[in-house]
């Protein structure tokens, strides 16, 4: 009985962390994963910010010092670049941007691209 309990409880602690909001999410903010060609993660966070959109992109590839290069483009357009290199504790950058809050529905991408030839994408929609 003790160990079906135990499994209940701790089905229930995960499902109320899967549940939880994220820290520091706001309601209307949009979350993707991405996809690299490398062992990292990305990921794009798109929230509203003064009528603007913010933009944040984040890569994480557990190694510390490594260059890359980001561009986002919106709505097929380049508006920005940045190079980051990647830092401890965690190995990852994050790259923001603000961008203007067009009419309809804006579509972002996020790539980033290692001296290596390593490349991250996100992508996501803002409306």
């Amino acid at each position: 009985m003790k160990g079906v309990t135990g499994l209940i409880v701790a089905m229930s602690l995960g499902v109320a962390l899967l549940l939880a909001p994220a820290a520091g999410a706001k309601d209307g903010d949009i979350r993707v994963a991405g996809v690299c060609s490398t062992p990292a993660t990305s990921k794009l966070k798109l929230s509203e910010e003064d009528g603007g959109i913010e933009v944040e992109f984040e890569v994480d590839q557990n190694r510390n010092g490594v260059r890359w290069r980001v561009t986002l483009s919106q709505n097929g357009k380049q508006i920005g670049s940045r190079v980051r290199v990647t830092r401890a504790p965690s190995g990852s950058f994050e790259a923001r941007f603000v961008a203007g809050n067009r009419a309809g529905a804006d579509r972002f991408v996020a790539r980033a691209t290692s001296a290596s030839g390593a490349v991250c994408t996100a992508r996501a929609s803002f409306s």
